[in-house]
């Protein structure tokens, strides 16, 4: 079966979107969560993968027959309904493994309510920028089920305009890190921080979810989650979903910090710091876009 032909965004109570993510919406809106669910929340291509995988390994690395399913498959994404594979949603509700771990990409003004209800642990991880506007422009290459991305200058533009699958990049880290300072159940967590010290920030994540790992087997989910290896193995790259064009860019690249710098010009990099700039004053978020 082929996926139609790519979609195309509009406007959904004020966040551009497209059709996968919304022709489900009253099944997501009613969603009934779990308190133990674990919620792991991000903007596209901020390390969404990252912190799954390291949570499954977590919570399932010891049970190998669990171990042999693509990442996608264990860690459903909630708001997804695609052709070729079950709504999000459903997987869910037929999900055995306890605790389940979710996947969304909903600003924080569109989560299902039963999330706050229940009063769920929710990991959020946010991207500098610049580097964040990459990775999606890279993603949108290769994935058939993402907008057409066009060339580089206009898709930056379109970033810092907002009109991404999930909104604007501006409100989806600050709505997140603003609803943190009232929820005592959000962990907001930095790709820039997970990248400089991957176990430091383990350890926080292991605090707040109230796990205590031996020392092997904390060595063991680096191990595992190390950006390399990860890249090379086959239940966390994606490379088992069709939707993916690998021939125009693997999902994983490069994972780096800083790798903006090989894609803006100079003068996309002053229009952008100063666009940023604006939209950034109000708020005590504060990003690195080198390490």
């Amino acid at each position: 079966m082929e996926l139609p032909p790519r979609p195309k965004l509009f406007d959904f109570h004020g966040v551009s979107m497209t059709n996968y993510f919304t022709d489900n919406w009253d099944n997501v809106q009613n969603f009934q969560a779990r308190p133990d669910d674990i919620l792991i929340a991000t903007y596209p291509k901020a390390g969404t993968t990252w912190v799954s995988y390291i949570l499954d390994l977590l919570y399932f690395g010891q049970t190998t027959h669990e171990h042999q399913r693509p990442i996608f498959e264990k860690v459903p994404f909630l708001e997804l309904l695609i052709p070729l594979y079950p709504p999000g949603v459903e997987v869910l509700d037929n999900l055995t493994t306890s605790p389940r771990l979710i996947k969304t990409h909903l600003p924080v003004q569109l989560l299902p309510k039963s999330f706050w209800e229940k009063n769920c642990r929710i990991v959020y991880v946010a991207r500098n920028a610049k580097d964040n506007a990459v990775s999606y422009f890279h993603f949108d290459r290769m994935n058939q089920a993402e907008p057409e991305p066009g060339d580089w200058n206009n898709y930056l533009q379109r970033f810092m305009d907002g009109k991404m699958v999930f909104g604007s990049w501006y409100d989806h880290v600050t709505g997140w890190w603003e609803r943190k300072q009232t929820h005592s159940k959000i962990l907001y967590l930095f790709y820039e921080d997970m990248v400089e010290d991957t176990g430091r920030e383990l350890d926080r994540l292991c605090s707040f979810l109230g796990l205590s790992p031996s020392a092997e087997e904390k060595e063991r989910v680096k191990g595992g989650v190390q950006f390399d290896n990860m890249k090379k193995n086959s239940m966390a790259n994606y490379s088992t979903n069709p939707v993916m064009d690998f021939k125009i860019s693997p999902f994983m690249r490069k994972g780096k910090v800083g790798d903006w710098k090989n894609h803006f010009t100079v003068a996309q990099s002053e229009q952008f710091d100063e666009d940023y700039k604006k939209k950034m004053e109000n708020t005590q978020l504060r990003f690195r876009t080198t390490i």
